[in-house]
Protein backbone atom coordinates (compact mmCIF):
# COMPACT_ATOMS: atom_id res chain seq x y z
CA UNK A 1 0.00 0.00 0.00
CA UNK A 2 1.33 3.37 -0.82
CA UNK A 3 2.14 5.94 1.73
CA UNK A 4 -0.15 8.77 2.42
CA UNK A 5 1.31 12.23 0.86
CA UNK A 6 1.61 14.50 4.12
CA UNK A 7 -0.27 17.57 4.11
CA UNK A 8 1.74 20.60 3.44
CA UNK A 9 2.25 23.27 5.58
CA UNK A 10 2.39 26.55 5.43
CA UNK A 11 4.76 29.06 7.58
CA UNK A 12 3.86 32.50 8.10
CA UNK A 13 6.68 34.78 9.43
CA UNK A 14 7.56 38.49 10.32
CA UNK A 15 10.84 40.23 9.53
CA UNK A 16 12.28 43.61 10.47
CA UNK A 17 12.63 46.19 7.88
CA UNK A 18 16.40 47.24 6.79
CA UNK A 19 17.63 50.25 8.66
CA UNK A 20 16.67 52.57 5.93
CA UNK A 21 13.14 51.89 6.11
CA UNK A 22 13.34 52.67 9.84
CA UNK A 23 14.80 55.96 10.00
CA UNK A 24 12.08 57.22 7.32
CA UNK A 25 9.98 55.75 9.10
CA UNK A 26 10.28 55.92 13.11
CA UNK A 27 6.59 56.37 14.26
CA UNK A 28 5.75 52.46 12.78
CA UNK A 29 6.93 49.25 12.18
CA UNK A 30 6.49 47.69 8.10
CA UNK A 31 5.44 44.14 8.01
CA UNK A 32 6.59 42.09 5.23
CA UNK A 33 6.16 38.13 4.31
CA UNK A 34 9.35 35.71 3.69
CA UNK A 35 8.47 35.02 -0.07
CA UNK A 36 10.35 33.12 -2.56
CA UNK A 37 12.18 36.06 -5.05
CA UNK A 38 9.99 34.17 -8.00
CA UNK A 39 7.36 36.21 -5.89
CA UNK A 40 6.80 39.74 -6.28
CA UNK A 41 6.62 41.92 -3.18
CA UNK A 42 5.31 44.90 -3.55
CA UNK A 43 1.73 43.04 -4.52
CA UNK A 44 1.88 41.00 -1.21
CA UNK A 45 3.10 44.23 1.37
CA UNK A 46 0.79 43.99 4.25
CA UNK A 47 -1.26 47.37 4.91
CA UNK A 48 -3.13 49.32 7.00
CA UNK A 49 -6.71 47.25 7.85
CA UNK A 50 -10.22 48.38 9.08
CA UNK A 51 -11.59 46.40 11.34
CA UNK A 52 -14.30 44.77 8.92
CA UNK A 53 -11.59 44.13 6.38
CA UNK A 54 -8.96 42.63 9.25
CA UNK A 55 -12.11 39.96 9.48
CA UNK A 56 -12.66 39.12 6.19
CA UNK A 57 -8.92 38.70 6.51
CA UNK A 58 -8.60 36.25 8.58
CA UNK A 59 -11.40 34.56 7.26
CA UNK A 60 -9.98 33.86 4.20
CA UNK A 61 -6.05 34.22 5.10
CA UNK A 62 -6.13 32.59 8.11
CA UNK A 63 -3.33 34.87 10.00
CA UNK A 64 -3.15 37.53 12.04
CA UNK A 65 0.11 39.04 12.80
CA UNK A 66 1.01 41.70 15.85
CA UNK A 67 3.25 44.46 14.87
CA UNK A 68 4.93 44.08 18.53
CA UNK A 69 6.43 40.70 18.15
CA UNK A 70 6.95 38.06 15.84
CA UNK A 71 4.68 34.96 15.87
CA UNK A 72 5.22 31.68 13.96
CA UNK A 73 1.66 30.41 13.29
CA UNK A 74 0.84 26.75 11.75
CA UNK A 75 -2.09 26.20 9.98
CA UNK A 76 -2.75 22.27 9.67
CA UNK A 77 -4.96 21.34 6.79
CA UNK A 78 -6.41 17.49 7.24
CA UNK A 79 -6.61 15.15 4.06
CA UNK A 80 -10.25 14.43 4.02
CA UNK A 81 -9.72 11.50 1.91
CA UNK A 82 -9.28 9.59 4.74
CA UNK A 83 -12.31 10.66 7.04
CA UNK A 84 -14.87 7.68 7.55
CA UNK A 85 -17.82 10.17 5.39
CA UNK A 86 -19.01 6.38 3.79
CA UNK A 87 -20.46 5.15 7.15
CA UNK A 88 -23.50 8.43 6.32
CA UNK A 89 -23.49 7.55 2.92
CA UNK A 90 -23.04 10.86 2.44
CA UNK A 91 -20.20 12.77 0.25
CA UNK A 92 -17.54 15.31 2.38
CA UNK A 93 -18.71 18.83 2.22
CA UNK A 94 -15.43 21.37 2.05
CA UNK A 95 -16.20 24.06 4.59
CA UNK A 96 -17.79 21.83 7.38
CA UNK A 97 -16.21 21.93 10.27
CA UNK A 98 -18.85 20.41 12.39
CA UNK A 99 -18.74 17.10 14.58
CA UNK A 100 -20.70 13.37 13.62
CA UNK A 101 -23.21 14.96 15.93
CA UNK A 102 -24.01 18.40 13.35
CA UNK A 103 -23.35 16.16 10.18
CA UNK A 104 -26.40 13.89 11.25
CA UNK A 105 -28.33 16.60 11.74
CA UNK A 106 -27.70 18.08 8.37
CA UNK A 107 -28.25 14.98 6.88
CA UNK A 108 -31.90 14.82 8.56
CA UNK A 109 -32.56 18.75 7.51
CA UNK A 110 -31.30 18.24 4.62
CA UNK A 111 -33.90 14.61 3.82
CA UNK A 112 -36.92 16.85 5.37
CA UNK A 113 -36.49 19.42 3.28
CA UNK A 114 -36.35 16.86 0.46
CA UNK A 115 -39.53 15.52 1.95
CA UNK A 116 -41.71 18.44 1.97
CA UNK A 117 -40.23 20.49 -1.15
CA UNK A 118 -39.00 17.95 -3.84
CA UNK A 119 -36.09 16.02 -5.12
CA UNK A 120 -34.29 19.34 -6.37
CA UNK A 121 -34.08 21.18 -3.34
CA UNK A 122 -30.65 19.58 -2.52
CA UNK A 123 -30.09 16.11 -1.36
CA UNK A 124 -26.76 14.93 -1.21
CA UNK A 125 -25.71 12.48 -3.23
CA UNK A 126 -24.21 9.10 -1.58
CA UNK A 127 -20.36 8.54 -2.35
CA UNK A 128 -19.70 6.61 -5.53
CA UNK A 129 -18.43 3.02 -5.31
CA UNK A 130 -15.71 4.30 -7.45
CA UNK A 131 -14.78 6.79 -4.39
CA UNK A 132 -15.41 4.72 -2.07
CA UNK A 133 -12.94 1.99 -2.78
CA UNK A 134 -10.29 4.24 -3.84
CA UNK A 135 -6.95 3.39 -2.85
CA UNK A 136 -6.35 7.01 -1.40
CA UNK A 137 -9.39 6.52 0.56
CA UNK A 138 -7.45 4.90 3.87
CA UNK A 139 -9.72 4.72 6.95
CA UNK A 140 -8.94 6.89 9.88
CA UNK A 141 -10.44 5.44 12.83
CA UNK A 142 -10.12 8.71 14.85
CA UNK A 143 -12.79 9.98 12.63
CA UNK A 144 -16.78 9.54 13.93
CA UNK A 145 -15.45 6.67 15.80
CA UNK A 146 -18.87 6.60 18.23
CA UNK A 147 -20.59 5.90 14.78
CA UNK A 148 -19.09 3.04 13.70
CA UNK A 149 -20.97 0.58 15.91
CA UNK A 150 -24.40 1.98 14.54
CA UNK A 151 -24.13 1.91 10.15
CA UNK A 152 -27.32 3.65 10.10
CA UNK A 153 -28.37 5.15 6.59
CA UNK A 154 -28.92 8.24 6.16
CA UNK A 155 -32.66 7.45 4.82
CA UNK A 156 -33.55 5.67 7.99
CA UNK A 157 -33.44 9.66 9.46
CA UNK A 158 -35.76 10.60 7.36
CA UNK A 159 -39.49 11.24 9.12
CA UNK A 160 -41.62 9.60 5.90
CA UNK A 161 -39.91 6.15 5.48
CA UNK A 162 -37.72 4.77 2.86
CA UNK A 163 -38.31 2.26 -0.12
CA UNK A 164 -35.61 0.76 -0.92
CA UNK A 165 -37.11 -0.08 -4.38
CA UNK A 166 -37.91 3.32 -5.30
CA UNK A 167 -35.58 5.87 -6.88
CA UNK A 168 -36.15 8.40 -3.81
CA UNK A 169 -38.01 8.52 -0.68
CA UNK A 170 -41.86 7.54 -0.15
CA UNK A 171 -44.02 10.40 1.04
CA UNK A 172 -46.41 8.06 2.11
CA UNK A 173 -45.83 6.08 5.91
CA UNK A 174 -45.61 2.19 6.05
CA UNK A 175 -48.50 0.08 5.67
CA UNK A 176 -48.87 -2.82 7.17
CA UNK A 177 -50.40 -5.63 5.84
CA UNK A 178 -54.20 -5.93 6.23
CA UNK A 179 -54.84 -9.20 8.65
CA UNK A 180 -57.69 -11.82 7.27
CA UNK A 181 -58.73 -14.13 10.07
CA UNK A 182 -57.63 -17.78 9.44
CA UNK A 183 -61.17 -19.38 10.70
CA UNK A 184 -64.31 -19.00 9.85
CA UNK A 185 -66.68 -17.11 12.33
CA UNK A 186 -69.64 -19.72 11.14
CA UNK A 187 -70.30 -22.88 10.32
CA UNK A 188 -73.89 -24.24 8.95
CA UNK A 189 -74.24 -28.08 8.61
CA UNK A 190 -75.40 -28.66 5.09
CA UNK A 191 -76.62 -32.44 4.54
CA UNK A 192 -77.42 -33.65 1.03
CA UNK A 193 -75.16 -30.72 -0.36
CA UNK A 194 -73.62 -32.78 -3.45
CA UNK A 195 -69.80 -33.33 -3.82
CA UNK A 196 -70.03 -32.52 -7.98
CA UNK A 197 -68.02 -30.00 -9.84
CA UNK A 198 -70.14 -29.07 -12.54
CA UNK A 199 -72.72 -27.84 -9.90
CA UNK A 200 -73.52 -24.42 -8.44
CA UNK A 201 -75.42 -25.13 -5.30
CA UNK A 202 -75.14 -21.50 -3.04
CA UNK A 203 -75.79 -18.29 -4.18
CA UNK A 204 -76.32 -14.77 -1.99
CA UNK A 205 -78.95 -12.17 -2.52
CA UNK A 206 -78.74 -8.54 -2.51
CA UNK A 207 -81.55 -8.68 0.60
CA UNK A 208 -78.93 -10.99 2.50
CA UNK A 209 -80.46 -14.45 2.09
CA UNK A 210 -78.61 -16.85 0.91
CA UNK A 211 -79.92 -20.13 -1.01
CA UNK A 212 -78.42 -23.19 -0.54
CA UNK A 213 -79.51 -26.54 -2.50
CA UNK A 214 -79.62 -29.61 -0.83
CA UNK A 215 -80.66 -32.69 -2.43
CA UNK A 216 -83.91 -32.44 -3.83
CA UNK A 217 -84.51 -28.94 -1.60
CA UNK A 218 -83.80 -25.34 -1.83
CA UNK A 219 -82.88 -23.58 1.76
CA UNK A 220 -83.36 -20.01 2.33
CA UNK A 221 -80.99 -18.88 5.73
CA UNK A 222 -81.54 -15.18 6.99
CA UNK A 223 -78.12 -13.89 7.73
CA UNK A 224 -79.95 -10.68 9.69
CA UNK A 225 -81.93 -13.32 11.94
CA UNK A 226 -80.06 -16.49 11.06
CA UNK A 227 -83.91 -17.87 10.24
CA UNK A 228 -83.67 -21.16 8.10
CA UNK A 229 -87.10 -21.49 5.30
CA UNK A 230 -87.37 -24.38 3.24
CA UNK A 231 -88.69 -22.90 -0.08
CA UNK A 232 -88.97 -25.64 -2.42
CA UNK A 233 -89.10 -29.72 -2.49
CA UNK A 234 -88.55 -30.95 -5.97
CA UNK A 235 -89.73 -34.21 -5.25
CA UNK A 236 -88.03 -37.90 -5.43
CA UNK A 237 -87.86 -37.94 -9.20
CA UNK A 238 -85.84 -34.63 -9.64
CA UNK A 239 -82.91 -32.57 -7.64
CA UNK A 240 -81.90 -29.10 -7.41
CA UNK A 241 -78.33 -28.66 -9.80
CA UNK A 242 -78.08 -24.82 -9.49
CA UNK A 243 -79.28 -21.73 -7.73
CA UNK A 244 -79.11 -17.90 -8.69
CA UNK A 245 -80.56 -14.51 -6.99
CA UNK A 246 -81.82 -12.01 -9.68
CA UNK A 247 -79.93 -8.95 -9.33
CA UNK A 248 -82.61 -7.05 -7.26
CA UNK A 249 -85.95 -8.26 -5.61
CA UNK A 250 -86.73 -11.67 -4.59
CA UNK A 251 -86.85 -13.99 -7.06
CA UNK A 252 -85.05 -16.99 -7.17
CA UNK A 253 -84.24 -19.29 -10.51
CA UNK A 254 -83.27 -22.88 -9.26
CA UNK A 255 -82.15 -25.41 -12.65
CA UNK A 256 -83.09 -29.17 -12.01
CA UNK A 257 -81.52 -31.98 -13.18
CA UNK A 258 -84.66 -32.65 -15.38
CA UNK A 259 -83.85 -29.72 -17.50
CA UNK A 260 -86.45 -27.23 -16.17
CA UNK A 261 -85.84 -23.44 -14.85
CA UNK A 262 -88.16 -22.53 -11.70
CA UNK A 263 -88.89 -19.11 -11.07
CA UNK A 264 -89.53 -18.98 -7.23
CA UNK A 265 -91.17 -15.10 -5.37
CA UNK A 266 -89.11 -16.48 -1.93
CA UNK A 267 -90.52 -13.44 0.05
CA UNK A 268 -93.97 -15.39 -0.71
CA UNK A 269 -92.67 -18.93 -1.30
CA UNK A 270 -94.18 -18.91 -4.41
CA UNK A 271 -93.65 -20.08 -7.20
CA UNK A 272 -94.14 -18.08 -10.36
CA UNK A 273 -92.90 -19.74 -13.10
CA UNK A 274 -91.24 -22.86 -14.61
CA UNK A 275 -89.53 -22.80 -18.20
CA UNK A 276 -88.52 -25.54 -20.43
CA UNK A 277 -85.70 -25.95 -23.64
CA UNK A 278 -83.05 -28.33 -22.19
CA UNK A 279 -82.89 -31.66 -22.46
CA UNK A 280 -80.43 -32.30 -19.45
CA UNK A 281 -79.44 -31.22 -16.49
CA UNK A 282 -78.86 -27.46 -15.93
CA UNK A 283 -75.58 -27.10 -14.00
CA UNK A 284 -75.27 -22.71 -14.14
CA UNK A 285 -77.16 -19.43 -13.77
CA UNK A 286 -76.72 -16.05 -14.43
CA UNK A 287 -78.71 -13.23 -13.89
CA UNK A 288 -78.64 -9.83 -16.41
CA UNK A 289 -81.05 -7.68 -15.23
CA UNK A 290 -84.55 -9.62 -16.63
CA UNK A 291 -82.19 -11.98 -18.82
CA UNK A 292 -81.41 -15.33 -17.28
CA UNK A 293 -79.29 -17.37 -18.92
CA UNK A 294 -79.11 -21.23 -18.02
CA UNK A 295 -76.19 -23.56 -19.20
CA UNK A 296 -76.99 -27.06 -19.72
CA UNK A 297 -74.90 -30.68 -20.15
CA UNK A 298 -76.57 -30.94 -23.45
CA UNK A 299 -73.80 -27.92 -24.16
CA UNK A 300 -75.86 -25.32 -24.90
CA UNK A 301 -77.18 -22.17 -23.31
CA UNK A 302 -80.37 -20.73 -23.62
CA UNK A 303 -81.16 -16.59 -23.24
CA UNK A 304 -84.45 -16.30 -21.40
CA UNK A 305 -86.53 -13.02 -21.06
CA UNK A 306 -88.49 -13.66 -17.88
CA UNK A 307 -91.00 -10.79 -19.28
CA UNK A 308 -91.80 -13.05 -22.58
CA UNK A 309 -94.02 -15.50 -22.82
CA UNK A 310 -91.64 -18.01 -24.72
CA UNK A 311 -89.39 -20.17 -22.36
CA UNK A 312 -86.22 -18.68 -24.57
CA UNK A 313 -85.60 -15.91 -26.68
CA UNK A 314 -81.80 -17.08 -27.98
CA UNK A 315 -80.13 -20.64 -27.87
CA UNK A 316 -75.78 -20.29 -27.85
CA UNK A 317 -74.26 -23.17 -29.63
CA UNK A 318 -70.64 -23.47 -29.28
CA UNK A 319 -69.66 -25.57 -26.20
CA UNK A 320 -68.51 -29.47 -27.00
CA UNK A 321 -69.67 -30.40 -23.28
CA UNK A 322 -70.71 -29.56 -20.46
CA UNK A 323 -71.46 -25.79 -19.30
CA UNK A 324 -70.53 -25.21 -16.09
CA UNK A 325 -69.85 -21.93 -15.48
CA UNK A 326 -71.55 -18.42 -16.60
CA UNK A 327 -71.10 -15.11 -15.36
CA UNK A 328 -72.52 -11.64 -17.10
CA UNK A 329 -69.91 -8.78 -16.57
CA UNK A 330 -71.06 -5.72 -14.42
CA UNK A 331 -72.46 -3.67 -17.08
CA UNK A 332 -74.48 -6.36 -18.51
CA UNK A 333 -72.61 -6.23 -22.17
CA UNK A 334 -70.92 -9.24 -21.70
CA UNK A 335 -71.61 -12.96 -21.04
CA UNK A 336 -68.13 -15.23 -20.04
CA UNK A 337 -69.22 -19.35 -20.19
CA UNK A 338 -66.87 -22.14 -19.24
CA UNK A 339 -67.51 -25.69 -20.14
CA UNK A 340 -65.92 -29.00 -19.44
CA UNK A 341 -64.63 -29.24 -22.65
CA UNK A 342 -61.54 -26.78 -21.47
CA UNK A 343 -62.94 -23.89 -23.28
CA UNK A 344 -64.14 -20.26 -22.01
CA UNK A 345 -66.18 -18.19 -24.53
CA UNK A 346 -67.16 -14.44 -24.47
CA UNK A 347 -70.33 -13.60 -26.02
CA UNK A 348 -72.54 -10.33 -26.38
CA UNK A 349 -75.98 -9.74 -25.96
CA UNK A 350 -77.10 -10.39 -29.64
CA UNK A 351 -74.66 -12.82 -30.64
CA UNK A 352 -75.71 -16.39 -31.29
CA UNK A 353 -71.61 -17.25 -31.48
CA UNK A 354 -69.25 -16.41 -29.50
CA UNK A 355 -67.49 -13.51 -30.21
CA UNK A 356 -64.18 -14.32 -28.11
CA UNK A 357 -62.92 -17.76 -27.78
CA UNK A 358 -60.08 -19.10 -25.22
CA UNK A 359 -58.44 -22.42 -24.86
CA UNK A 360 -55.26 -21.62 -23.16
CA UNK A 361 -57.02 -24.03 -20.09
CA UNK A 362 -56.32 -27.42 -20.17
CA UNK A 363 -59.27 -28.55 -17.92
CA UNK A 364 -62.77 -27.38 -17.06
CA UNK A 365 -63.42 -24.09 -16.72
CA UNK A 366 -65.92 -23.46 -13.98
CA UNK A 367 -64.75 -20.50 -12.02
CA UNK A 368 -65.91 -17.23 -13.63
CA UNK A 369 -65.69 -13.90 -12.43
CA UNK A 370 -65.59 -10.19 -13.88
CA UNK A 371 -63.69 -7.32 -12.28
CA UNK A 372 -65.63 -4.58 -10.87
CA UNK A 373 -62.84 -2.06 -10.96
CA UNK A 374 -61.78 -2.65 -14.38
CA UNK A 375 -63.46 -2.68 -17.87
CA UNK A 376 -63.04 -5.91 -19.47
CA UNK A 377 -60.83 -7.51 -17.06
CA UNK A 378 -62.11 -11.64 -16.68
CA UNK A 379 -60.63 -13.97 -14.32
CA UNK A 380 -61.01 -17.75 -15.04
CA UNK A 381 -59.95 -20.81 -13.39
CA UNK A 382 -58.75 -24.26 -14.79
CA UNK A 383 -59.53 -27.68 -13.24
CA UNK A 384 -57.43 -30.92 -11.64
CA UNK A 385 -55.52 -30.85 -14.86
CA UNK A 386 -54.88 -26.98 -15.01
CA UNK A 387 -54.93 -25.52 -11.99
CA UNK A 388 -54.15 -22.13 -12.98
CA UNK A 389 -56.17 -18.89 -12.91
CA UNK A 390 -55.84 -16.86 -16.18
CA UNK A 391 -56.81 -12.95 -16.68
CA UNK A 392 -58.12 -11.70 -19.77
CA UNK A 393 -58.32 -8.79 -21.87
CA UNK A 394 -61.78 -8.86 -23.56
CA UNK A 395 -61.26 -5.43 -24.97
CA UNK A 396 -58.22 -5.92 -26.68
CA UNK A 397 -58.55 -10.09 -26.66
CA UNK A 398 -55.85 -10.98 -24.96
CA UNK A 399 -54.16 -13.53 -22.06
CA UNK A 400 -52.92 -10.85 -19.26
CA UNK A 401 -51.12 -13.53 -17.17
CA UNK A 402 -51.45 -16.62 -15.49
CA UNK A 403 -51.21 -18.19 -12.08
CA UNK A 404 -50.41 -21.88 -11.42
CA UNK A 405 -52.51 -22.42 -7.66
CA UNK A 406 -51.28 -25.81 -7.70
CA UNK A 407 -54.99 -27.36 -7.28
CA UNK A 408 -57.98 -27.67 -8.89
CA UNK A 409 -59.48 -24.23 -9.06
CA UNK A 410 -63.56 -24.03 -8.51
CA UNK A 411 -64.42 -20.97 -7.74
CA UNK A 412 -63.35 -17.58 -8.10
CA UNK A 413 -64.67 -14.50 -6.85
CA UNK A 414 -63.46 -10.48 -6.97
CA UNK A 415 -63.77 -7.75 -4.31
CA UNK A 416 -66.08 -5.00 -4.51
CA UNK A 417 -64.20 -2.99 -2.25
CA UNK A 418 -60.46 -3.57 -3.12
CA UNK A 419 -58.94 -4.83 -6.14
CA UNK A 420 -58.75 -8.05 -4.42
CA UNK A 421 -60.25 -11.97 -5.09
CA UNK A 422 -60.88 -14.34 -3.54
CA UNK A 423 -60.34 -18.57 -5.16
CA UNK A 424 -61.75 -21.77 -3.13
CA UNK A 425 -59.73 -25.20 -4.55
CA UNK A 426 -60.69 -28.90 -4.81
CA UNK A 427 -57.97 -31.57 -5.37
CA UNK A 428 -55.63 -31.35 -3.65
CA UNK A 429 -55.14 -29.07 -0.72
CA UNK A 430 -58.82 -27.76 -0.50
CA UNK A 431 -57.70 -24.48 0.40
CA UNK A 432 -59.36 -20.71 0.37
CA UNK A 433 -56.71 -18.14 -1.38
CA UNK A 434 -56.62 -14.50 -1.06
CA UNK A 435 -55.23 -12.50 -3.48
CA UNK A 436 -54.03 -8.99 -4.00
CA UNK A 437 -54.48 -8.10 -7.81
CA UNK A 438 -52.44 -7.52 -9.84
CA UNK A 439 -49.31 -8.42 -8.24
CA UNK A 440 -51.11 -12.17 -7.14
CA UNK A 441 -49.66 -11.63 -4.33
CA UNK A 442 -51.59 -14.44 -1.27
CA UNK A 443 -52.73 -12.55 1.18
CA UNK A 444 -54.14 -15.74 3.27
CA UNK A 445 -54.71 -19.23 2.67
CA UNK A 446 -57.76 -20.50 4.41
CA UNK A 447 -58.44 -24.10 5.36
CA UNK A 448 -61.05 -25.69 7.27
CA UNK A 449 -62.87 -28.02 4.57
CA UNK A 450 -62.10 -31.44 4.44
CA UNK A 451 -63.64 -31.90 1.06
CA UNK A 452 -63.63 -29.97 -2.33
CA UNK A 453 -64.46 -26.38 -2.08
CA UNK A 454 -67.00 -26.34 -4.79
CA UNK A 455 -69.27 -23.43 -3.79
CA UNK A 456 -68.57 -20.05 -3.02
CA UNK A 457 -70.94 -16.62 -2.75
CA UNK A 458 -69.84 -13.38 -1.53
CA UNK A 459 -71.99 -11.57 0.69
CA UNK A 460 -74.17 -7.84 -0.57
CA UNK A 461 -71.62 -6.47 1.40
CA UNK A 462 -68.46 -7.56 0.08
CA UNK A 463 -66.85 -7.97 3.36
CA UNK A 464 -67.93 -12.22 3.80
CA UNK A 465 -67.69 -15.23 1.66
CA UNK A 466 -69.76 -18.36 2.33
CA UNK A 467 -67.69 -21.40 1.66
CA UNK A 468 -69.30 -24.92 0.87
CA UNK A 469 -67.93 -28.27 0.41
CA UNK A 470 -69.25 -32.56 -0.07
CA UNK A 471 -68.04 -32.36 4.04
CA UNK A 472 -71.74 -31.01 4.49
CA UNK A 473 -70.34 -27.94 5.80
CA UNK A 474 -71.08 -24.02 4.79
CA UNK A 475 -68.45 -21.94 5.94
CA UNK A 476 -68.87 -17.65 6.84
CA UNK A 477 -65.42 -15.76 6.47
CA UNK A 478 -64.75 -12.58 6.65
CA UNK A 479 -62.20 -11.75 3.85
CA UNK A 480 -62.85 -8.47 2.40
CA UNK A 481 -62.35 -4.68 4.09
CA UNK A 482 -65.69 -2.83 3.98
CA UNK A 483 -66.20 0.09 1.59
CA UNK A 484 -64.26 3.05 2.44
CA UNK A 485 -67.58 4.99 3.41
CA UNK A 486 -68.85 2.35 5.79
CA UNK A 487 -68.54 3.48 9.44
CA UNK A 488 -70.25 0.90 10.75
CA UNK A 489 -69.50 -2.66 11.25
CA UNK A 490 -71.35 -5.24 9.14
CA UNK A 491 -74.45 -7.29 10.91
CA UNK A 492 -73.70 -10.36 8.64
CA UNK A 493 -72.84 -13.10 11.19
CA UNK A 494 -72.10 -10.53 13.79
CA UNK A 495 -74.43 -11.86 16.56
CA UNK A 496 -74.24 -15.86 15.42
CA UNK A 497 -71.59 -17.33 16.00
CA UNK A 498 -71.45 -21.06 16.96
CA UNK A 499 -72.24 -23.87 14.55
CA UNK A 500 -75.74 -24.62 13.29
CA UNK A 501 -77.97 -26.71 11.15
CA UNK A 502 -79.58 -25.07 7.74
CA UNK A 503 -82.33 -27.74 7.69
Amino acid sequence: MEDQALPQRTHLSSSTSSPSSSSSSSSSSSIQLNLPSSMSRASHSLETLTPSRQIDRMININHHLSPSRAIYSDRFIPSRSGSNFALFDISPVSNSHSDGREDTSTAYATLLRTALFGPDSGVIPPATPEKRSSPMCLPNHNIFRYKTETRRSMHSLSPFGFDAAAPGLNPSPVKTPRKVPRSPYKVLDAPALQDDFYLNLVDWSSHNVLAVGLGNCVYLWNACSSKVTKLCDLGIDDSVCSVGWAQRGTHLAVGTSNGKVQIWDASRCKRVRTMEGHRLRIGALAWSSSLLSSGSRDKSILQRDIRAQDDFVTKLSGHKSEVCGLKWSYDNRELASGGNDNRLFVWNQHSTQPVLKFYEHTAAVKAIAWSPHLHGLLASGGGTADRCIRFWNTTTNTHLSCMDTGSQVCNLAWSKNVNELVSTHGFSQNQIIVWRYPTMSKLATLTGHTFRVLYLAISPDGQTIVTGAGDETLRFWNVFPSPKSQNTDSEIGASFLGRTTIR
